[in-house]
């Protein structure tokens, strides 16, 4: 494809996005379709030096703690699904929440992101209860959410709780491509309103997508990225689709490590003060994906502040890494890997620069 795409299109859709121009969907299409490795290596030098520019050469780290992998939706490509017999089900208790919030605050952990599936036993009055806690002990730190999707009413209890960000991946902005992945009780347009109520409430504000996702198309996309520009959102969470063993799409193949990479410039170009992670699922695709994420254009890392004795259970895909870099208490290791490639690892909130913030 990309051969049929001359460099002179190529640049100018390249050059009127990092202009923060809108870009139709055919220049997006001419983006997408027209990755070559000479025009990704270029597109990720420019993401990193704008994100440099806007954050330095700083990578925030954020402390996940995984506290619950019950769930009761069952979407076709999440390996805690509630109609996963197999998986060995947790929960983990306040107290323990917060004994992993103080093992990280030690580490240099200035924001913990509590992330669940979607348990009826934490209900609002349980979490609410949880981040306040939290905030009365941490009253610094950042506290972000990863538990799905509410009603307004909930989301502005655990705001007035203490909670500062919310994580909700949007998966796709298609609604065919939607209806593929996740069961008929689910619905796009919820999913997106609870985005925009997130944005209402002053929530700093994640959405995302699983590159190479069964149905993913050039037009998915594309509309995905439609999407990110009107929502706007703080943090745009993307990783590889890595399939699951126990879910209908345990033999479709694995998202592309270089395409998601190329995706995290072109995200960065769009929003340029976004707050990127390099996540988990690059790291489980490749040894140094994480590494040629920030190379890419991101700047959070979230290493697994859960109870060891968890950490093997919150399997939302095969192969999750959760040892050596990726956990918390190996952070010098982690350190050392992003000095090898010009970056500090900082002890920080890590909060979404507004322009207004220079």
């Amino acid at each position: 494809m990309e051969n049929k795409i001359s460099d002179r299109q190529f640049w100018e859709c390249a050059g009127k996005l990092s202009e923060g121009r809108h870009l139709t969907q055919e220049q997006w299409r001419i983006l997408l379709e027209g990755r070559s490795k000479e025009r990704q290596r270029e597109l990720a030098r420019r993401a990193s030096d704008l994100r440099d520019r806007i954050y330095g050469k700083r990578i925030f780290i954020r402390g996940l703690i995984e506290f619950t992998n019950y769930c009761k939706n069952d979407c076709y490509y999440c390996g805690i699904r509630r109609s996963n017999k197999n998986a060995s089900r947790y929960r983990l208790t306040e107290e323990q929440i917060l004994d992993c919030c103080r093992a990280g605050y030690e580490l240099g952990f200035r924001t913990f992101v509590l992330q669940g599936g979607e348990d009826p036993y934490f209900n609002d009055e349980r979490m609410a209860e949880i981040i306040r806690a939290i905030r009365q002990e941490f009253s610094r730190c950042a506290i972000t959410l990863s538990i799905g999707e509410k009603e307004k009413e909930s989301y502005a209890l655990f705001k007035e709780a203490g909670a500062d960000r919310y994580l909700l991946r949007h998966e796709t902005a298609d609604e065919d491509h939607y209806r593929k992945l996740h069961p008929p009780e689910l619905s796009l347009s919820h999913r997106i309103r609870c985005l925009e109520t997130l944005k209402d409430l002053g929530y700093q504000t994640g959405a995302g997508i699983m590159v190479g996702s069964p149905g993913q198309t050039t037009q998915t996309l594309i509309e995905d990225m439609e999407f990110l520009e009107r929502l706007q959102p703080e943090m745009v969470g993307i990783g590889p689709f890595i399939p699951h063993h126990d879910t209908p799409f345990k033999g479709e193949p694995q998202g592309e490590l270089e395409l998601t990479l190329y995706l995290l410039s072109l995200i960065r170009l769009l929003l340029p003060r976004v707050l990127l992670p390099a996540t988990t699922a690059l790291g489980t695709i490749d040894p140094m994906g994480r590494e040629m994420g920030v190379l890419a254009g991101a700047n959070v890392v979230m290493p697994n502040l859960s109870s060891e004795n968890v950490r093997g259970k919150y399997l939302l895909y095969d192969n999750k890494i959760h040892t050596g870099k990726e956990a918390a208490e190996c952070l010098d290791a982690l350190r050392e890997s992003m000095k090898a490639i010009g970056y500090d690892v900082v002890v920080d909130r890590g909060d979404f620069l507004r322009e207004d913030m220079k």
